[in-house]
């Protein structure tokens, strides 16, 4: 997909309040999806739903324990290879504050039960000594001139979304951040409405570490990164990769001092880790 939606956006947005812990979905079906095809994604609908299209268990356990890569330990290659289309339905229309909300995500928590019963998934958590980077402020009181604090009301928006009040609305613009969302394509990261360790989330893949808060700022932030994706292993990008959104943008780590005031400093921490102990190939419906 050109656009990845990595937060919550709008257009499928679920509202908030706290779940049950024992959160499950109504209906489900579970397919394998064997189209080839490189996109794929989780989309949310109001009324409880939610379409998971042409993911890996691996991505689904991700998701459903709310996890960075770097945090899922162990697991058969076919986590990997094997892909799923999932469609799901909740009872009634639970409702949920977004990242850095409280209270947990009944649709993450429904997932979770799904992965237990259906791929008969066994983790267990446990905390490891590993290298991270530390997101820090460049020079304090001076921060880059594309990171801004954002005016958003995602509260408010998110309430209007679950009660399908918000208007229609088309595909995202190409460039600009959409309120109350983090999405990314190849080469440009774009941020609304969220707090720092969000931020610090976001920055994981293109980091390849851990990225943890320590920039001391508060409240929810807004910006659009531009720069060139850190290459990682042999050869260059996929055939039929999307172009680069800026083919003379910085890399990454200059991108974040020059445009975000922003820098990553190696550092060791413990991190929490979820390890897979069991998992099974699912029934199809």
């Amino acid at each position: 997909m050109r656009q990845l939606i990595l937060g919550i956006c709008l257009t499928g947005a679920i509202g908030a309040v706290a779940a049950q812990e024992s959160a499950t979905f109504e209906v489900a079906t579970v397919k394998v999806n064997r189209s080839g095809e490189r996109g794929g994604g989780i989309r949310r609908f109001p009324g409880g739903r939610v379409a998971v299209t042409n993911m890996g268990a691996r991505q689904l356990v991700v998701f459903a324990y709310q996890l960075n890569q770097l945090q899922l330990v162990g697991g058969p290659s076919w986590l990997e290879n094997e892909k799923f289309d999932v469609v799901a339905k909740m009872e009634g229309n639970p409702e949920w504050g977004g990242p850095g909300t409280d209270g947990p995500d009944p649709m993450r928590l429904a997932m979770q039960t799904l992965l237990r019963d259906r791929f008969k998934l066994k983790v267990h958590r446990e905390s490891r000594e590993m290298d991270v980077y530390a997101l820090m402020v460049v020079k304090p009181g001076a921060l880059g001139a594309a990171l801004k604090p954002s005016t958003t009301d995602c509260r408010a928006l998110l309430d209007q979304a679950r009660r399908g009040q918000l208007p229609p609305t088309g595909p995202p613009p190409a460039t600009g951040p959409v309120p109350c969302s983090i999405m990314g394509s190849r080469g440009m990261l774009r941020f609304d409405g969220f707090p720092m360790a969000q931020v610090a989330t976001a920055f994981n893949g293109q980091a390849g570490r851990i990225v943890v808060d320590r920039t001391g700022l508060t409240g929810n932030w807004q910006f659009e990164l531009t720069f060139t994706p850190e290459q990682r292993g042999p050869g260059g990008p996929p055939a039929g990769a999307e172009p680069l959104a800026d083919p003379n943008a910085p890399s990454f780590f200059t991108a974040l001092q020059e445009q975000l005031g922003l820098k990553l400093e190696s550092t060791k921490a413990p991190v929490d880790v979820t390890v897979i102990d069991a998992i099974e190939h699912p029934a199809e419906d």
